[in-house]
């Protein structure tokens, strides 16, 4: 398979290291936004440093905003998403999440080099930090849908995050790779495993290994993304899709997503699945007749139940 070249290594454009605290949070709504690329009335959802947080219409749109080193990450970077994403889990007007990168030359390019220590990405206080793999966890956690909204780069960390994500629409633009081993880095997580259950485990072996770019088709062929359109087509192409979802029924929707991921998240994902169906007993009349009998000092009478087959 062809290799795609870049002419630019991915780490060398200069980035700022002025790190902010996320004690600047607010979650108050702002004026509205409108996009370049659809109709959507975004509404903008809390101040941040490094992200923006949209939301519109049931579906929320988190977007990493550091097009200075394509959308590379930093610790106030993942902790910022952390906590946009933890809004939206919570906001129960929220359906679906958007993730994405500012601009049409990066989705993310992973973890900024020009920041990384010798045990992790430094914070504001010189901590080494890997927050990222907590933002990962919480993103396969999340009972609600997240869809990458990848233009330019997807490539080491930033590959990752796509990965994780439930589906991956791509414009016709998007550069796809791992470049952790040419850094001195790896993902033995999720950017293995998960990836090797996406693509199969030659091909998952053959991008670690040779960390090789990949261009938007190719990725499509290999089942890395659901679809491939041009770049003015992509928000509304994104959008689309989640209004697609938002038509159905959340509970399935939530239901599905944790017996997707159950099989290969051990027994956390168990944990999961298993906590959709005591919510979904919970609603029940079945369930109810139990808290109302303890809380009527009664006994419960459950003989008029069906004994299902």
């Amino acid at each position: 398979m062809k290799n795609t070249k870049n002419s630019t290594s991915l780490y060398t454009q200069k980035s700022s290291h002025t790190q902010d605290t996320p004690s600047t949070w607010k979650t108050q709504k702002q004026s509205l936004t409108p996009s370049e690329t659809t109709s959507m009335p975004w509404k903008e959802s809390g101040h941040y440093t490094d992200i923006k947080y949209h939301k519109g219409e049931a579906i929320a749109k988190i977007t990493i905003n550091r097009p200075h080193v394509r959308n590379a990450f930093r610790p106030l970077t993942v902790e910022e998403m952390r906590h946009a994403l933890n809004d939206a889990r919570n906001d129960s007007h929220i359906g679906v999440i958007i993730l994405t990168g500012e601009g049409k030359e990066a989705f993310c390019s992973g973890g900024d080099q020009k920041i990384r220590g010798d045990a992790g990405y430094r914070d504001e206080q010189g901590v080494h930090r890997l927050n990222v793999l907590d933002f990962q966890r919480e993103m396969r956690a999340c009972p609600k849908p997240i869809v990458a909204m990848i233009a330019g780069y997807a490539v080491g960390g930033g590959h990752v995050l796509h990965v994780l994500c439930d589906l991956s629409i791509a414009a016709d633009n998007a550069i796809f790779g791992q470049t952790g081993p040419k850094v001195g880095s790896f993902d033995g997580g999720y950017g293995a495993s998960f990836l090797a259950r996406t693509v199969g485990q030659k091909r998952a072996r053959e991008i670690w290994f040779l960390c090789r770019q990949y261009n938007a088709m190719q990725a499509l062929q290999m089942g890395l993304v659901n679809c491939v359109v041009p770049y003015e087509e992509l928000e509304k192409t994104t959008v689309g899709w989640c209004q697609e979802i938002l038509q159905h029924s959340p509970m399935a929707i939530r239901c599905l997503k944790a017996a997707l991921n159950a099989d290969c998240d051990g027994q956390a994902g168990l944990q999961e699945l298993a906590g959709n169906a005591t919510l979904l007993f919970y609603m029940t009349e079945e369930g109810q007749e139990g808290r109302n009998a303890f809380n009527e000092k009664r006994k419960p009478n459950f003989a008029r139940f069906p004994k299902r087959p």
